[in-house]
């Protein structure tokens, strides 16, 4: 081939090439023009605006503190709680920490007046009323103020009943899980929890104080009657079965009574001291617990015994380290409450303070009361004097208030 004819193919292949590479250049300057106004990956939307800021950084922004992000069981809420709780007055943010005894007079308006997280309603509360009535009453309360209330009941079946006997109310009277299990095992206790849940939420009661995770196994024992009577395998399955169907039916399940009664005895008049190791607790009473949060029970009730290996000090429901272990050891995040503090077996643990006091400081969201203007003024006149630190309130309300919001009480 001619030299001349060489030079002419190549310097045909070289315009080619330039032509190729031009095109080439102008579509990758197109498509950083478009890339310029919509990122295509998350890398590009990451950059930094004119206050130093990401733009995925700003996304993501909370409000909620940072050592409050548990990424709990009600932490989709907890954006939506915290900017509601921060409009609250104390006063309203003292009043969603009252889990009261619903009082026999001018019950709507204590709880508007008080602004109460809740009612615990008994045997009285349905007396001579129909399922209507009920409804009726329970709804009235939830809608005594612009936060709508728990409204909560002990209805374990059997000696713990409150809705048996009211023959308007159910036809079958509910039996204690110790019969039913003897009768027909879980079966026979899902059969039962569904009846139960279902006619709760009818009633407009949407807590139930229930299920008793304790493990009794003497008859001359005080939670003998109340508990399932089994083993710490079995009765973790009762308690997860239990609270799923509960909380299927919009009846939030309360798991009690926290850290487990055993075989002692009875705190309404005395004191219960609770000797046996935490190694016996980790093998036998806190199994049926872990059972029920990791079933995604909304409440745990803590009990007002004293047990050595966890705190010799205080009872469980004034004992920081107790509520450490629950919240840090078995990772619950929902809602702590008390046994009822005007039992007799805490007063004289809580020297400093009153018990209601005490039992926030110890780290509990619900306070379980009947007297409704003490609880409510010993704990603000508490806030005001700086005993109690406004941001422990305000941790327990956000979680309260996200609880409603999970429950779909508040919108």
């Amino acid at each position: 081939m001619k030299i001349r004819n060489v030079k002419t193919i190549l310097a045909g292949v070289l315009a080619v090439t330039m032509a190729v590479l031009m095109c080439s250049c102008n579509t990758e300057r197109k498509k950083s023009a478009k890339d310029d106004q919509q990122p295509s990956s998350k890398a590009e939307s990451s950059i930094v605006n004119s206050s130093g800021t990401s733009a995925e950084e700003e996304k993501n922004d909370s409000k909620v503190p940072e050592e409050w992000q548990d990424g709990g069981i009600f932490s989709d809420y907890y954006e939506k709680a915290y900017e509601l709780m921060e409009k609250m007055t104390i006063e309203e943010k003292v009043g969603q920490m009252i889990l009261a005894r619903c009082p026999e007079d001018d019950a709507y308006e204590t709880a508007k007046e008080y602004h109460l997280g809740g009612y615990v309603l008994f045997d009285r509360d349905f007396i001579g009323k129909s399922k209507d009535d009920v409804a009726r009453q329970n709804n009235s309360y939830l809608k005594s103020q612009s936060v709508p209330m728990i409204i909560a009941v002990d209805e374990e079946g059997g000696t713990v009943s409150r809705l048996s006997g009211y023959s308007q109310l159910t036809k079958e009277d509910f039996r204690s899980p110790r019969e039913l299990f003897e009768e027909g095992g879980l079966e026979a206790i899902k059969s039962d929890t569904q009846r139960k849940s279902l006619l709760l939420s009818k009633l407009k009661i949407n807590t139930n104080l229930a299920p008793v995770c304790d493990i009794s196994t003497g008859q001359d024992n005080f939670m003998y009657e109340r508990s399932l009577g089994q083993n710490a395998t079995v009765t973790s399955m009762f308690v997860t079965e239990f609270t799923k169907i509960s909380q299927e039916n919009n009846v939030s399940a309360t798991l009690k009574h926290f850290p487990g009664y055993g075989n002692n005895t009875d705190t309404h008049e005395g004191i219960a001291i609770d000797k046996r190791t935490y190694e016996t607790f980790k093998n036998t009473d806190l199994k049926p617990f872990k059972a029920g949060i990791d079933a995604g029970a909304h409440m745990v009730l803590v009990s007002h015994n004293i047990v050595e290996c966890m705190d010799s000090e205080y009872p469980a429901s004034l004992s920081p380290k107790i509520h450490d272990i629950l919240r840090n050891d078995l990772g619950f995040t929902g809602i702590i409450v008390t046994d009822d503090l005007e039992m007799g077996a805490i007063r004289e643990y809580s020297p400093e303070f009153s018990p209601v006091v005490t039992a926030v400081l110890a780290g509990n969201d619900m306070l379980c009361v009947s007297d409704i203007d003490t609880t409510y003024e010993l704990v603000l006149d508490a806030v005001h004097k700086g005993n109690i630190e406004t941001k422990t309130i305000d941790h327990a309300v956000m979680r309260i208030l996200a609880w409603k919001y999970a429950k779909g009480l508040l919108k």
